[in-house]
């Protein structure tokens, strides 16, 4: 019993020790270096598909080298490569049961710029039925590595035409997914769809820490490192730096893995992203989303702009979906006494939740939020080339660095698990 007890005042006092130890891993200085070489006039914008992002990526790699981090499983580097398909639309026709289809009731998804199939071409055949989640089961087969023939029911009508979305993410190792809205049975069908692709290389960048006791289960911590590159002068500058957006938001992930792998302690496995081509259509996040099954990943801190301060000051930001589960609240707990607050997402007309890297997890259940201060009526520097590293505030920013560090700590141990996303409002 005393034994017990001597050691539970050890751990109690390492810990106290270690939160005093974290301004001396997250601190403004060290913010400001990271952010400085991210946000630079050479990394020009880091835009997609250009060597600016590249050298970007490079630097990442090397931060996540340093502090001691893993690749992800069977990677040689941290890079995660993988091949874009974009695709311009030529024509789409369809026969069923020996009348012609319209082309509004044909979404096919695939990276072929040719399809042409019916019944007997070999294609599993599957159903969406009223009541149905539309975009989780749609996502469920587009993300199975097999050729599909999925037949939506007409209930569907309003939002069958959102399943367009998914032909903006489709990379070089999926299958085809023709989705057939109607209310027949079909004894038979026919589908052509031609259009012009081009495949584009694109990388996320990742780093893993093992967990200890459930490395099977995953916290993820994400921003994005891409921009919008070089665009028409103004003043005299060409150069769009993104040093909030979303080099902030890199520049935490960063650190924040510099401060658990000196910690040490997580129970479950962390996972370290930099996402690329967010400013172009998330196809980064949606590519590294679709590497999980999504009922392992247990949290997801997506940080999105936290240079500057919220609308209520500093030491504040606000979380995203902060409705959609009781995360916003495990996190409150964990910062009592710190004088750091988190809301609930103040622009909620603005559909934020939806419109970040987060969203591919949270579509299918995961307590996936991100984290912002950016204040989105108003914020001067958004999507500007005045968007640069004297804009932002160091200290600030450390502090909403370090907030998401300790209020994240009930979750990487494994003691509070938030709840999912209820996705019924989905369908």
């Amino acid at each position: 019993m005393k034994r017990m007890l001597i050691t539970g005042l050890l751990t109690a006092v390492t810990s106290f020790l270690f939160a005093q130890d974290i301004d001396k891993i997250i601190n403004a200085k060290e913010v400001e270096r990271i952010e400085k070489v991210l946000s630079a006039d050479d990394m020009e914008g880091r835009k997609v598909f250009t060597p600016a992002i590249d050298r970007a990526a490079a630097f990442i790699a090397h931060e996540f080298k340093t502090i001691g981090l893993k690749p992800a499983d069977g990677a040689s580097g941290y890079l995660q490569p993988f091949s874009l398909i974009r695709s311009k639309p030529i024509s789409t026709s369809g026969m069923i049961n020996g009348e012609a289809l319209e082309a509004k009731d044909i979404v096919v998804v695939t990276p072929d710029s040719v399809v042409k199939t019916d019944m007997s071409s070999g294609y599993e055949k599957a159903a969406i039925r009223a009541g149905e989640n539309l975009f989780s089961e749609a996502s469920k087969y587009t993300q199975s590595g097999k050729n599909y023939i999925v037949l939506v029911d007409t209930s569907f009508s309003k939002n069958f035409p959102r399943l367009s979305s998914l032909k903006r993410q489709v990379f070089s190792a999926d299958k085809t997914v023709i989705f057939v809205m109607t209310a027949a049975h079909p004894t038979s069908l026919t589908i052509e769809m031609h259009q012009e692709i081009t495949p584009g290389k694109l990388a996320n960048v990742v780093g893993i820490l093992p967990g200890k006791s459930k490395k099977n289960e995953y916290v993820i911590f994400s921003g994005h490192y891409d921009h919008l590159g070089i665009g028409r002068p103004v003043n005299g500058d060409s150069i769009y730096n993104g040093a909030n957006d979303d080099a902030a938001g890199t520049t935490a992930v960063i650190m924040l893995a510099k401060y658990f792998k000196a910690k040490g302690d997580n129970e479950r496995t962390l996972v370290f992203a930099a996402f690329t081509g967010e400013e172009s259509g998330g196809f980064g996040s949606h590519y590294f989303s679709h590497r999980f099954d999504p009922a392992t990943v247990m949290a997801m801190f997506n940080i999105e702009m936290i240079g500057t301060e919220s609308k209520w000051g500093k030491n504040s930001a606000y979380i995203t979906g902060y409705e959609k589960t009781d995360m916003g609240k495990i996190l409150e707990k964990n910062l009592e006494g710190t004088g750091f607050t988190f809301y609930p997402d103040p622009y909620t007309t603005q559909n934020l939740f939806y419109r970040s890297d987060n969203a591919t997890l949270a579509r299918q259940g995961v307590p996936a939020h991100t984290i912002s201060t950016s204040k989105m009526d108003n914020e001067p520097n958004y999507h500007k080339v005045s968007d640069e590293i004297q804009t932002l505030d160091m200290n600030n920013m450390a502090m909403i660095i370090k907030s998401i560090a300790l209020s994240s700590s009930s979750i990487i141990s494994g003691k509070d698990t938030p709840t999912r996303v209820n996705t019924d409002d989905l369908r």
